[in-house]
């Protein structure tokens, strides 16, 4: 079984040499020549050697002086093939790391490339972790052995060099010093079954390692809160744990058959050396041809080892390539048209029979509504009817398994690629800021000027707070905007969906953590811009009673089914279940009153994260500054 498991791993190793030779052919070309080169100029040492004891020192030793002529021509062919093999050696490196590097950053953008182009549903189901040890551990074990490629391709140019000279010089010699050569292969082979196991399960650990790290770091605020510090500590260190004992057993391997593999040459040099001996007393040989052999297998031996480097990074490449591999030929299950979304105006808004459910769980059924170019209508319902999984498939991050969204008549997924998010914005909740300038969250790269940029500022209530951060839109907000508040992030999230000006605007509680009086002055902005250029469609996932009454339209789900749909004062007239949520606030308040109570009120029962002042983070006016 280990050795099917060693020779299926052999194939698919080679398999991706190949495919990075194929793809740097030129770059690979000049690395074997220069390698090649260092081999050729190897062997040219020893007959070199070989050549200056023959008529250089032994002449000298014999005549009791040196003859100038002989020494000079062997000190310059000594130094000429030296310069030669250290030009070889100079190039095989260089162009063997441009050819590893290359690969490694081609393999890195195709990742994350292909990270941006997969739908969300795709990223729910693989850990964050996961993704960032794809595009970097892994990336960088595909192409580890590229580095001594080069030189163990060099070294049959050197061995097969080696043995016509060998065979050349003397039969006897050579066929005793070819004796080693099996014994070497032989133990590369034990040594590739050996290692091949334990190298793979070592890389598949970085990646679980990483994936740990990066869900304690991110969930830092949760950790600290709950005071889970050791447990994360603890469940880190057990994984950290078993990669260092992985590591260990594979230093175990190779800390036994190294020194083995360095030995055998050097057992080489010694047989050629008592055999050698034996035949110069008989004088069928000179002193220059045994001086030739020996110091050819002394250089050998280093050369020999880099066909063992390449092997002994096989198994680790062959994980790290087949878990790249696996990213950049996903599909998700997504597809796109052709057709695009190139109106101008606020777009209208078509949900027919749409459903969706995570796995077997339904979320979204039968749901139908219509809003119309310029409206503003508001999703309301109870924790977990579905609103934040509808919107999302208004911006095309999900789809649904039933029905369709239609914009302006075209359904979503006849769009082309970037078609939607062109037409399209989304503000969620958790608003996500880079560690940027104002400007640059506000814009993403997208060519507009500091005047577009104040607009959407403007609009989104920001103007006040950016004026007075220390450098105005230069100021920089911070690792996911850390110095910033709630409030402040969620109205720039907002101006950076406004500045790209959609036709359809979609707020998934996105005000959640602005004081209401600012939230008044944004809803009230958005609907008197309703008649500038920048006009849009809104629909909001609204909770509270301000809110929701500026929307010209409230559609109302509960169990991820439209109930009600209308103007607010008529649904809180007629709809049980919509009075009960959005009055709930003011009728705890009323109980409370009646009781005596002198705390505030808490939360919303069944109403998503909002408190009783109606702003999570107890801050987002225009007054607050960053500290």
């Amino acid at each position: 079984m280990a050795s099917k498991v060693t020779s299926a791993v052999m194939r698919q190793g080679l398999r991706v040499l190949g495919v990075a030779i194929r793809t740097e052919k030129a770059v690979f070309t000049l690395a074997v020549l220069f390698s090649s080169l260092y081999g050729a100029m190897t062997v040219a040492s020893s007959w070199a050697l070989g050549w200056a004891t023959d008529n250089a020192v032994l002449p000298a030793f014999a005549a009791g002086e040196a003859a100038g002529g002989a020494l000079a021509a062997g000190a310059l062919f000594i130094l000429g093939t030296a310069v030669l093999k250290a030009l070889g050696v100079a190039g095989r490196r260089f162009f063997a790391g441009v050819m590893q590097y290359r690969m490694q950053a081609r393999s890195r953008r195709g990742v994350t490339r292909q990270y941006l182009r997969l739908p969300l549903a795709w990223h729910h189901r693989h850990p964050t972790g996961q993704l960032l040890s794809n595009a970097s551990a892994d990336a960088e074990a595909a192409w580890a052995p590229l580095a001594p490629l080069p030189m163990a391709v060099g070294v049959v140019v050197m061995l097969v060099t080696a043995a016509v000279a060998l065979l050349l010089t003397d039969l006897m010699l050579a066929l005793v010093g070819f004796l080693i050569f099996p014994a070497i292969a032989l133990l590369n082979l034990v040594y590739q079954r050996r290692l091949s196991p334990l190298a793979t399960r070592a890389q598949q650990l970085r990646a679980e390692v990483s994936e740990i790290a990066h869900e304690s770091f991110d969930g830092a605020l949760v950790v600290k809160t709950l005071g889970r510090e050791d447990t994360e500590a603890a469940r880190f260190q057990a994984k950290a744990h078993e990669l260092r004992d992985a590591n260990i057993a594979v230093g175990r391997v190779r800390g036994l058959f190294d020194p083995v593999l360095e030995a055998l040459p050097t057992l080489g040099v010694l047989a050629v050396l008592l055999v050698g001996a034996v035949r110069l007393e008989g004088g069928a040989i000179s002193a220059g041809t045994l001086v030739e052999v020996a110091y050819l297998f002394t250089l050998l031996s280093f050369p020999i080892r880099a066909l063992g480097w390449v092997l002994a990074e096989l198994p680790r490449a062959v994980v790290g390539h087949e878990r790249v591999r696996a990213v950049l030929e996903a599909t998700g299950s997504m597809e796109y048209g052709t057709a695009a979304l190139d109106g101008e105006g606020p777009a209208r808004l078509e949900v027919r029979g749409l459903g969706y459910s995570y796995g077997d769980f339904p979320v979204l059924s039968g749901v139908d509504f219509e809003v119309g170019p310029g409206r503003t209508v508001a999703l309301v319902g109870p924790t977990g009817s579905g609103k934040s999984t509808l919107v999302q498939t208004f911006v095309r991050l999900v789809d649904p398994a039933e029905g369709a969204v239609l914009i302006d008549g075209t359904d979503l997924r006849e769009v082309a690629r970037g078609g939607v998010s062109g037409a399209v914005a989304l503000v969620p909740q958790q608003a996500f800021l880079f560690d940027d300038t104002v400007r640059g969250n506000v814009t993403l790269g997208l060519p507009v000027d500091d005047q577009e940029v104040w607009a959407a500022l403007r609009l989104a209530q920001a103007e006040g707070f950016v004026s007075a951060l220390p450098s105005g839109l230069d100021t920089r907000v911070g690792e996911r905007g850390t110095s910033l508040s709630g409030g402040q992030r969620q109205r720039l999230a907002l101006a950076r969906a406004l500045v790209r000006r959609p036709r359809l605007l979609v707020l998934d509680d996105a005000t959640s953590s602005v004081d209401p009086q600012v939230e008044a002055k944004i809803l009230a902005g958005l609907r008197d811009a309703a008649a500038s250029p920048a006009a849009a469609t809104v629909v909001v996932v609204a909770y509270r009673m301000a809110t929701i009454a500026l929307a010209d339209e409230v559609v109302y789900l509960e169990h991820g089914r439209v109930v009600d749909r209308g103007p607010h004062e008529e649904l809180l007239a007629r709809c049980a279940g919509y009075r009960n949520l959005v009055t709930a606030y003011e009728r705890e308040e009323a109980e409370r009153e009646a009781l005596g109570a002198d705390e505030e009120p808490g939360g919303i029962g069944g109403i998503d994260g909002i408190d009783g002042a109606g702003d999570i983070d107890g801050i987002g006016t225009d007054e607050e500054v960053s500290a």
